[in-house]
């Protein structure tokens, strides 16, 4: 398998992912840059998989599934002009490229954002591991703005995803990781990890290459919204947020604090 993101709008990814004839897209905003990447590359779009209802995200749906004839996918509690999708929540399986995805129900962000995880993916490249497709709920040192749902929701959201296994890739749709980066290192400042992430990214960035996928295991130790039990967390949130004493108040606190971040 080959994941590739194909970049959109000003900070989108649409990651593909395709075994040399058949492909699958995430979350695809707009439709030329796929079907160019589909050309270029001699593939058959067969799937396509929406997190949530976001324009930015399923702009390109209509357009690639009447042109392609691809399966959608899309969540079973939000409202999508395509009324051809197949419907999945929390629980569901599905079977694309001859692997077998799980759906998650992770609202926050959304009402009805669902995840897609896939166990063991044999990427190019890379060993072994399972494939994560966040949309807007869990970034690399962040997590999504809380749109529809509540803190309570988008916790429990990221604690199923932060359950995952250690190697999981996460993909998420958005090139946030450096404005997330700064905003954690005011979290924790003397977090030897996150600052090791930090310069990481950079180079990355510098060298116009994404820093997406991150690995789980990262975010455990890197990112402040998988990180609201650890002291160190709770003693940042408490100067500003004097009341923010159990893990919902925390996190809604830290969230509040990136709003407003600068």
């Amino acid at each position: 398998m080959v994941l590739h993101p194909i970049p959109a709008f000003s900070d989108n990814y649409i990651w593909v992912l395709h075994n040399g004839q058949g492909a699958l897209v995430v979350d695809p905003g707009e439709s030329a840059g796929v079907l160019a990447f589909l050309a270029d590359n001699g593939l058959v779009l067969e799937g396509i998989l929406v997190t949530h209802h976001h324009a930015d995200h399923v702009g390109g749906v209509s357009t690639l599934k009447a042109q392609t004839g691809a399966r959608v996918l899309a969540p079973a509690t939000e409202w999508l002009e395509d009324k051809g999708c197949e419907r999945v929540q929390g629980g569901s399986h599905v079977k694309l490229l001859g692997l077998y995805w799980q759906v998650m129900d992770v609202p926050g962000h959304t009402a009805g954002h669902v995840a897609y995880v896939c166990s063991v993916v044999p990427v190019t490249g890379a060993d072994p591991a399972p494939l994560l497709f966040c949309g807007d709920t869990l970034f690399s040192a962040g997590c999504g703005r809380l749109f529809e749902g509540t803190p309570a929701q988008m916790l429990a959201s990221l604690d199923e995803l932060s359950a995952l296994p250690d190697d999981t890739r996460v993909c998420c749709t958005h090139e946030y990781t450096l404005a997330n980066l700064r905003f954690a290192r005011a979290v924790e400042p003397d977090n030897q990890a996150l600052q090791r992430w930090q310069i990481h990214c950079q180079a990355l960035r510098s060298a116009n290459q994404p820093t997406l996928p991150c690995e789980l295991a990262n975010e455990r130790k890197i990112n402040p919204f998988l990180r609201v039990r650890e002291p160190a967390v709770r003693l940042a949130v408490l100067p500003q947020f004097p009341h923010a004493h159990d893990d919902v108040a925390v996190f809604a606190a830290l969230r509040e604090w990136k709003n407003k971040f600068q």
